[in-house]
């Protein structure tokens, strides 16, 4: 990936995704935007359906206002022969944190979260159900170039010490897997998690960093969600297409 991204910043107008310093703003509703997680790898020869299963929620009505689909690349099994380049430690303890609280069951791949517990509808071949949800209060999320900031107005009063955490999504990836489970088959990916940034408590109700660069992918998105200090469980969710992302 690397002469790629090279490549990209060498010749700016051919890469659009690594120009766009555009303005941005999207805002939650009121009740709690359910977070979709996939905890998978390149390295895992289940994961590929459920990847191509999560892939077809790019047409889901409810995408980004009601649904938020995220793919987390762990890294444990990059022992097994192949390095997932989209993996990060970091993803893998999320899904580790998850099952210490009690949210799931086991540590796996493919593994879903759907609104913070654990999902297995997707073994069930059982649609995806989105009921009903607290209503926290509005997120609303504004990128202005590569700055972010977050803004929270509550319905009821909010935890102590919330945390932000700003999500950059890839679509339409490739990567030709030469060696592990997957060897010889060439896996294409969406909702994938390229960067993750984590802001710290505030006590205003506002979130502010500067986006991470990242130009992988035909076109990306940001997701921005809150948690409670030490939980995983998203208690409120905003997302939306990055400008300058084909059919934005």
């Amino acid at each position: 990936m690397k002469p790629i991204v090279s490549a990209c910043i060498a010749t700016l107008l051919l890469c659009p995704l690594a120009q766009a310093q555009s303005n941005m703003s999207v805002s939650s509703g009121v009740t709690t935007t359910p977070m979709l997680e996939l905890f998978t790898s390149q390295g895992c020869s289940s994961c590929p359906p459920a990847e191509r299963w999560m892939s077809e929620l790019k047409d889901h009505p409810a995408l980004w206002t009601g649904l938020i689909p995220l793919a987390f690349h762990v890294d444990y099994w990059d022992s097994l022969g192949w390095p997932d380049p989209f993996a990060n430690p970091g993803f893998s303890a999320r899904q580790r944190a998850y099952n210490r609280i009690g949210a799931s069951r086991a540590v796996y791949t493919p593994g879903f979260m759907l609104a913070g517990r654990e999902w297995r509808g997707w073994f069930q071949r059982q649609p995806l159900k989105l009921t009903n949800a607290a209503a926290v209060g509005k997120l609303t999320l504004d990128l202005d170039g590569d700055r972010v900031r977050l803004t929270f107005v509550a319905n009821q009063p909010l935890p102590e010490g919330m945390t932000a955490h700003v999500a950059r999504l890839g679509f339409g990836l490739r990567s030709k897997v030469t060696r592990g489970e997957n060897a010889g088959q060439t896996l294409e990916h969406d909702f994938v998690v390229l960067s993750l940034q984590q802001i710290g408590a505030n006590s205003a109700n506002q979130w502010q960093t500067q986006l991470q660069a990242d130009s992988r992918g035909e076109r990306q998105a940001l997701v921005a969600w809150l948690s409670s200090p030490g939980q995983p469980q998203p208690y409120q969710a905003v997302a939306g297409w990055l400008p300058g992302s084909a059919g934005d």
